[in-house]
């Protein structure tokens, strides 16, 4: 485990008089309106909140700064929401780092009193908290997910690097509900899992290729 993770939890910035969900504030590494590249709402627009600090530590991932929580402002959900709204989304995409690490009951309840529908990304390791709309579940060796996670679970997306990582995929798709969609994403730097990949899906189509399409497109 990097020695920059940080289990860094939100915290109430209000007092005890003042306690609804406006006043919690989240390590935040940033939050910005673009394209959602990945998986089952790939091409649709989305306001991202990328919350900081995670306790797996992917060496293949690709925001390691989020990793430690300690090095980026705490941000009061109500800014969260009210930036969220501005951006004209109908769609919230909290992400990480791993977002579970926080409680996040307070953020869902501010963007679902504005109407918005909220999509969760996580590896599944800490408690599933808040009001979620869609949980798209990317579980990792480092830190397998929790039992309690899978029932909620809408979609499931295995980064792929080797064939052991199909045989990973599929010990989690059998923990999912039926119904939950099954996405296999190449990792970026390694292209000699795609053909991999294409095989396996042509022998078992029912799981399907989720691409990075945001980096192709050049877009955050």
């Amino acid at each position: 485990m990097p020695a920059s993770l940080s289990t860094t939890s939100s915290r109430n910035t209000g007092n005890k008089e003042r306690s609804d969900w406006k006043l919690t504030a989240y390590p935040v590494m940033e939050h910005f309106y673009t394209i959602q590249g990945e998986g089952a709402h790939a091409g649709q627009a989305a306001y991202f909140i990328r919350l900081a600090g995670c306790d797996v530590g992917c060496w293949w991932c690709d925001v390691q700064e989020s990793w430690d929580a300690s090095v980026h402002p705490e941000i009061a959900a109500e800014e969260l929401v009210d930036a969220a709204c501005e951006s004209g989304s109908s769609i919230v995409v909290i992400t990480g780092g791993e977002p579970l690490m926080h409680d996040l009951t307070a953020l869902t309840e501010g963007l679902h009193e504005a109407g918005l529908q909220i999509h969760l990304e996580t590896s599944g390791s800490s408690p599933l908290t808040g009001h979620i709309d869609w949980v798209t579940l990317s579980p990792k060796r480092f830190k397998e997910p929790l039992v309690e996670i899978f029932p909620h679970v809408d979609e499931l997306k295995v980064v792929v690097l080797t064939r052991k990582d199909l045989i990973y995929a599929e010990k989690n798709a059998a923990e999912c509900p039926a119904g939950t969609l099954k996405m296999l994403q190449p990792e970026w730097d390694t292209p000699e899992s795609v053909p991999l990949i294409v095989k396996y899906v042509k022998e078992n189509p029912d799981w399907r290729i989720s691409l990075q399409t945001h980096k192709l497109l050049n877009v955050p």
